[in-house]
């Protein structure tokens, strides 16, 4: 769930700031695919450290 989250939010946020920059539909997607992967990725070591945390 944290790695399906950090996904929304980074794609949210990558298209605000490509359209606040005057970037077009092209750069929002590209700034929301880099987002996406940078955001997934966290989300992922967030589970990941999470579940050894919880489980030990």
């Amino acid at each position: 769930m944290i790695v399906i989250a950090g996904v929304l939010i980074g794609i949210v946020l990558g298209v605000r700031l490509a359209f606040k920059h005057g970037g077009r539909k092209l750069d929002a997607l590209q700034y929301a695919t880099g987002f996406a992967i940078c955001f997934g990725l966290l989300g992922l070591f967030a589970t990941i450290a999470a579940d050894r945390l919880l489980l030990g």
